[in-house]
This record gives structure tokens, C-alpha cells and sequence, in this order.
């Protein structure tokens, strides 16, 4: 990625942020990437939308890091590992990558959750990077959260029916506590990270504007997947060592290709 300019702001997590990531579960606005290269990382989007069939929502697939080439570099973005670094320390791995996406007017919406409920891993240490490649904020479907609520244990979830619901769980409602959401508001260029346990959500696009940004979720070496549950789990070491080996190493991508449902394998793509 070193033709995208990074922001002259660009920096390490602050001993506030870390200690507010610990207690909050989230930090948020951390600056990444300049203003001159939001039309590349824009244009990238638009060829990732190209790439899939019609009927295919963007955001119901996943591993774009397994498929394309220039999704697994933009992964690997210096700036943004220093920052997960920071919180997860020097030894840990990408197994996802998703790119949540809603043009002006799209109804659907991601219900209030716990990442961690989906993902039989263990530990439970998963941080999500969310990087914003439009301007986002609630009237365009920004992200919302519920501070704190990584440390009340793994929650009571229930189904959730009907084409707007981009996931098929949601915690339930006594959880979600007005008065500790959040909007995750961020410029485009900026990323948020937060913790696998932490509830969030999201509502429908109500603006003339595109709302997309692209999560990538990392892990300490030490989280073990259990295979006989997600057997296309694949990890992929971005630094330090991986010194327990816990799990299958998956297939660097050589072209900008697409997922076309989710959680395949490497081996799918060339």
C-alpha cells in the first residue's frame, strides 16, 4: 500500500486511549490515511462492489482478505497494525476481513450484537478495526455501541427474521442502556477498533450518501478456533510469532478477487 499517502496525524495509541479501550471497549477517530488518498481507497471500494454478482449484498460476504490482493495489503497498512499492536501487544494474526457497505437509501440494518457469539474462538480476544472510506454518522448508518458492555459476559441472544437484517442474532433489549451508545462518527480515513464482546449495531441509511468501511479482525497467537465448528477458519500472521500454532495458516490472494457467500476457504481464490 505505499502508493496511499498516511495522514500526517498518524501516530500510537495514547496511554487515555488505552486504558479507555480497556474500560470502554473502543476507541475511536484514530487518523490513518490522508485526505489525498480517499480517492483511491474510494475507487477501491467501487471496484470491490463491481466484482460481485447482482444479487449479491455487500455486506453479506466476508474474507475479502482471502480473495483480493489489494484488500490483504490495505490489511497490512503499517499504521493500523502499530495501532492494534498497541492493544493486543506484538504477537498476533488477521483471520477477517468484511466490508460493510450501505448506499443512500438501503434499509438494512445490523442488529445489536456480540461478535464474539458468532466465533467459536478461545480466548475470546478479537479486536475489529473499522476503517471508514466515506464520512460516517448516524444519518448515513454509522456503527452505534454500548460502552462497556464487553465486560458483562457473553450475553443472551435471540433470532432475528427478515431481509433487513444483515445477521440473524441480537442481544436482548434490557441490554442495550440509552444512556451508555455511542455513534462511531468517524472522517473518512479514520478507524475505530473495538472489542469482540462489545454490543454494537447499526441502523438504516437514511441519507444521499454512501456509508462503507472496512473491518478487519485480529487476534493474539494464543486464540484457538475450534474446527469442527468453523472449518474454514484460516489465520494469517501479520507480526511478531506465532509461537502456539494453534491454527491453519491460510493462502496469501495473487488477484483482486471476489467471496461470493461467506466464510470460504483461501483455497477457493487464486
Amino acid at each position: 500500500m505505499t502508493d496511499i499517502k498516511i495522514s500526517r496525524e498518524a501516530r500510537r495509541l495514547t496511554d487515555q486511549e488505552k486504558k479507555q479501550f480497556q474500560r470502554w471497549g473502543y476507541v475511536k477517530n484514530l487518523p490513518v490515511f490522508d485526505s489525498s488518498a480517499l480517492p483511491r481507497l474510494q475507487e477501491g471500494f467501487r471496484e470491490m462492489v463491481a466484482l460481485l454478482p447482482p444479487d449479491v449484498h455487500m455486506s453479506r460476504v466476508n474474507n475479502w482478505h482471502k480473495a483480493n490482493r489489494w484488500v490483504y495489503d490495505l490489511c497490512r497498512t503499517p499504521t493500523i497494525l502499530d495501532y492494534i499492536e498497541d492493544v493486543l501487544g506484538p504477537n498476533f494474526f488477521q483471520w477477517g476481513a468484511h466490508c460493510f457497505a450501505k448506499f443512500p437509501g438501503d434499509k438494512t440494518e445490523v442488529p445489536w450484537h456480540q461478535d464474539a457469539r458468532y466465533w467459536p474462538l478461545e480466548p475470546a480476544k478479537t479486536v475489529s478495526v473499522w476503517l471508514a472510506l466515506f464520512d460516517t454518522d448516524e444519518e448515513n448508518g454509522a456503527m452505534r455501541i454500548v460502552r462497556g458492555s464487553h465486560r458483562w459476559g457473553n450475553l443472551q441472544h435471540h433470532t432475528v427474521d427478515g431481509d433487513q437484517y444483515v445477521l440473524s442474532l441480537e442481544v436482548e433489549q434490557d441490554a442495550i442502556k440509552p444512556e451508555e451508545v455511542v455513534t462511531m462518527d468517524l472522517k473518512a480515513g479514520e478507524i475505530s477498533l473495538h472489542d469482540n464482546r462489545l454490543i454494537h449495531g447499526s441502523g438504516p441509511n437514511n441519507s444521499d450518501r454512501i456509508r462503507a468501511g472496512q473491518t478487519m479482525r485480529f487476534s493474539p497467537t494464543e486464540v484457538k478456533c475450534d474446527l469442527s465448528v468453523w472449518p474454514t477458519f484460516e489465520s494469517y500472521l501479520v507480526r511478531g510469532v506465532d509461537e502456539y500454532q494453534h491454527n491453519p495458516v491460510g493462502k496469501v490472494p495473487t488477484d483482486n478477487g471476489n467471496p461470493v457467500r461467506a466464510a470460504q476457504g483461501s483455497w477457493e481464490f487464486a
